[in-house]
C-alpha cells in the first residue's frame, strides 16, 4: 500500500457480537471459554462481549477467488487512520481484536503499533489480539505478532490456500514458500501456550483446484508440526474472477475432511456449512 506507515493505514472496522463466525471460534476463548479465567471472561461462550473486527484495505496476494475483493475499490488516501485512533475504538466490552482484510500484511506495522497501544490502555484485563492472514509477512514482523497473540490469549490464523507452488502462483499470483516457512516458524511457539490454541490453519476448498490431494499434502505438513493444530476446511462461494464456479459440494468437503484426519490431524472441521452446494 503506497503511503501507508506504522502510524497511518487504509483500514475500516466494526463490532461483532461474540461469539462470532470466526475461523477459530470453535477452539478460541470467545466461542468456548477455553483459557478461563486468564484469557476468557466466561467459562463458556462470551455472550455480552464483542470483537473489534479490523479490515485492512490491501493485500500481498492477488487471488482469483478473493472473497473480500471489494477492498480494491475502497482504499483512498483521505481514509487513512492513525494507530492511536484505532486503539481508542476498544471499549470495556471489547474482549478481542481481529485483524483481517484484504490482509494485514502490507500494513502490518500499523496493526502492531495499534495493538501495543490497545494493550497499554487496557492493562489488567483480558484483550486478545488475533490475526487472520495469508502468512506472507517478513519473519521479523511475524515475531512481533507472536509476542502480542501469545501473551494476550489470541491466535494467528493462516490461510493455507494451496500446497503445490505452481497452483498457488496460478491462483494467488505469488509463491507460497514464505507462507509455509512462516507457518513452520510459528509451530515452535505452540509449547509455550498449548491452550487456548495459538496457531490455526484454514483452506478454502475451490472446486476443481483445491482437491483431496492438495488438502492431504497441507494436512501432512501441518500434522508434522503438531497434530493438534486446528484445521478448518472452508466452503467456497463463487466470487471475483471465479464467479462462474460452483460452490463446494458436500461430497468434496466430506472427502477433504476424511483425508485431513487420515493424515494425522486431531482437530479438523468444515466451516461455512451453509455455503455447501449439492451432495455431488
Amino acid at each position: 500500500m503506497s503511503g501507508a506507515t506504522a502510524d497511518l493505514a487504509n483500514v475500516s472496522w466494526y463490532y461483532d457480537p461474540l461469539p462470532t463466525n470466526c475461523v477459530a471460534s470453535w477452539v478460541c476463548p470467545a466461542g468456548t471459554g477455553v483459557g478461563y479465567p486468564d484469557f476468557a471472561y466466561c467459562q463458556e461462550a462470551e455472550y455480552g462481549y464483542k470483537n473489534l473486527a479490523v479490515f485492512y484495505q490491501a493485500c500481498s496476494f492477488d487471488c482469483l477467488f478473493c472473497q473480500n475483493w471489494h477492498f480494491r475499490y475502497l482504499s483512498r488516501k483521505e481514509d487513512r487512520v492513525s494507530a492511536a485512533k484505532l486503539a481508542r475504538e476498544v471499549d470495556k466490552y471489547t474482549a478481542c481484536v481481529c485483524y483481517f482484510g484484504g490482509d494485514p500484511t502490507p500494513q502490518l506495522p500499523h496493526s502492531i503499533r495499534a495493538s501495543r497501544l490497545m494493550r497499554a490502555q487496557n492493562k489488567n484485563r483480558i484483550l486478545r489480539i488475533c490475526w487472520e492472514t495469508n502468512g506472507s509477512m517478513h519473519p521479523a514482523l511475524l515475531k512481533s505478532m507472536v509476542e502480542l497473540s501469545l501473551s494476550s490469549g489470541g491466535c494467528i490464523k493462516f490461510d493455507l490456500k494451496a500446497w503445490d507452488e505452481g497452483l498457488h502462483i496460478a491462483l494467488c499470483g505469488v509463491s507460497n514458500k514464505r507462507t509455509l516457512e512462516n507457518f513452520h516458524l510459528l509451530g515452535q511457539y505452540i509449547p509455550q501456550r498449548p491452550s487456548p490454541p495459538f496457531l490455526v490453519a484454514s483452506t478454502l476448498l475451490v472446486p476443481g483446484y483445491v482437491d483431496e490431494e492438495e488438502v492431504g499434502n497441507i494436512a501432512t505438513f501441518v500434522a508434522a508440526i503438531s497434530p493438534d493444530i486446528p484445521y478448518v476446511l472452508l466452503a467456497f462461494h463463487p466470487q471475483f474472477m471465479m464467479a462462474d464456479l460452483p460452490t463446494t459440494s458436500q461430497r468434496h468437503a466430506q472427502m477433504c475432511l476424511e483425508v485431513a484426519r487420515a493424515k494425522g490431524l486431531n482437530k479438523v472441521r468444515i466451516g461455512n456449512l451453509h455455503l455447501l452446494g449439492a451432495a455431488y
